[in-house]
C-alpha cells in the first residue's frame, strides 16, 4: 500500500491542493478586497500544518469583512489551539454575533473560562 499511498494518492492530492491554492491566489490578485479567497486559502494552510500563514490570512479576511462569521469561528479555533483564550473568546463572540455559534460551543464544551 505504501507505493499507492506515497506515489499515487498523496501525489494526486498534493497536486490538486496546489491547484486550488493557486486559484485562490489568482482570485486575491483579481479582487484584493474580497475576504473570501483569503479565508479559503487559509484553510488550505491550516490543513497543511502552516498555522502562522493560516492565521495571517484569516485575520486579513476579517479585516476586509468584519462580519465574516466563519472566519471568526476559525480564528477562535486557531487561538484556542495556541492557548490564547482571550483572543479565542473574542472571535467566538464575534462569530456568534454574526450567526455562527461554533466557537462559543467549542469553548463552552471544553470549559474554557471567558475572559
Amino acid at each position: 500500500m505504501s507505493f499507492w499511498r506515497d506515489e499515487v494518492i498523496d501525489f494526486a492530492l498534493d497536486r490538486e491542493t496546489r491547484l486550488h491554492m493557486d486559484e485562490q491566489r489568482e482570485w486575491i490578485a483579481r479582487e484584493p478586497r474580497n475576504a473570501k479567497p483569503y479565508y479559503a486559502l487559509s484553510q488550505f494552510y491550516r490543513i497543511g500544518g502552516k498555522a502562522d500563514y493560516a492565521l495571517a490570512l484569516m485575520l486579513e479576511a476579517v479585516r476586509l469583512e468584519p462580519g465574516f462569521a466563519e472566519a471568526h469561528a476559525s480564528l477562535c479555533e486557531e487561538y484556542a489551539i495556541r492557548a490564547d483564550y482571550a483572543a479565542a473568546w473574542r472571535h467566538a463572540r464575534l462569530a456568534e454575533q454574526y450567526g455562527q455559534p461554533r466557537g462559543v460551543e467549542l469553548l463552552t464544551r471544553y470549559g474554557v473560562p471567558e475572559r
